[in-house]
């Protein structure tokens, strides 16, 4: 199996690194373990875990919100690009940022427009624990509570946006063509760029990532279909209550699913896919996994057991899509699993002082 050269512009590159390193001026690739006692668990040859539980904020939205949330300014205000907006403060008038959240997206906004030097408004559903709240607040964003759940906060977002003189900088939408969301991606991305520098040659034949409304899950299928000849299988995991992206893989497009979608997974409690992420994750072959509230309560110990980081079922929510798929000899056949089978979880955040698990 071999490597391809991913199709990433210089500005980009630049772009990404220069809010990067603003966040971390010490950046290095977060960690890639490989934990064997999670792969016998579950009958596969091997398992890493990338752990995005140390990258700055916490989780890996620091690289989607803040790199898109830059971008989204340079191209509003005619900055040549992301180091010089950030290195002339007051040379530029900024606009507001604004954007909906369950928690990390809206800390990552938040924190490009610190760094900017901009205002930023970060629409909250009530369930929201304070924890995460406070966080956003701390970061000198405008909090804004939404009664109803994560989809509505996106709606009143958008009707904000649309109303002032705003950025919307969303981390979902209806469009499959939104360049906002092609920065989130970009940023993204770089998870699967710091895997390829780390694995040394030997491939994972699958994916196992947690989906919200898919934007991780999408970033990464698309970016190992640009850097590796034979991708990973990409399977997107969901709690049971909020499926959105089984349902759009089945239907074509996103629906909404009704409910209340309460989960412990509290920043995959999302009732409505993203076009955009569902078009590239049909395009790259997806398939998807709902797992219960045990599983991801099970997922959340095997982690740590294993010798993983400590996560919440969030982040662990890619393990209860292995543990849930290995578990029987028919979701074995339909993965593809066995005991030669090399797995790819990523820990999408750590655990937030004070915040529910």
């Amino acid at each position: 199996m071999t490597t391809r050269a991913a199709p990433a512009s210089a500005q980009d590159d630049d772009d990404l690194f220069a809010g990067l390193s603003r966040l971390r001026p010490d950046y290095a690739p977060t960690p890639l373990l490989d934990l064997p006692a999670l792969a016998g668990r579950s009958g596969v040859g091997r398992v890493w875990v990338k752990d995005e539980s140390v990258r700055p904020l916490g989780n890996f939205k620091s690289l989607g919100g803040v790199f898109a949330s830059l971008r989204a300014l340079v191209r509003a205000t005619g900055a040549p690009g992301v180091e010089a907006l950030l290195s002339s403060p007051g040379k530029y008038r900024l606009p507001a940022l604004v954007t909906a959240s369950d928690g990390n997206h809206g800390l990552s906004v938040a924190t490009a427009a610190r760094l900017a030097g901009a205002p930023a408004r970060i629409y909250l559903p009530a369930s929201v624990p304070t924890a995460r709240s406070d966080r956003i607040a701390a970061a000198g964003a405008e909090v804004v509570r939404i009664d109803g759940t994560y989809d509505a906060a996106v709606d009143a977002a958008a009707l904000a946006a649309r109303s002032g003189d705003a950025l919307l900088v969303p981390d979902t939408g209806d469009r499959v063509d939104d360049t906002v969301l092609d920065d989130v991606m970009t940023g993204y991305g770089l998870i699967a760029r710091e895997i390829a520098g780390q694995l040394g040659g030997v491939w994972p034949t699958h994916l196992f990532v947690q989906a919200g409304v898919g934007g991780l899950a999408a970033a990464m299928a698309k970016a190992f279909a640009e850097l590796i000849a034979d991708p990973p299988l990409t399977i997107a995991v969901e709690p049971a209550s909020a499926d959105c992206v089984a349902r759009a893989l089945a239907s074509g497009s996103p629906e909404l699913v009704p409910g209340e979608l309460d989960t412990s997974a509290e920043m995959l409690a999302c009732g409505l896919a993203s076009a955009h992420a569902v078009a590239l994750l049909r395009k790259h072959g997806a398939k998807a996994i709902a797992v219960s509230e045990a599983r991801l309560h099970e997922a959340v110990a095997a982690m740590i057991e294993s010798g993983g980081p400590a996560t919440t079922p969030s982040g662990a929510c890619g393990l209860a899509g292995l543990l849930e798929a290995s578990g029987n000899r028919d979701s074995r056949h339909r993965f593809g699993l066995s005991t030669e089978s090399n797995v790819l979880l990523v820990v999408s955040e750590g655990q937030v002082p004070g915040a529910s698990a």
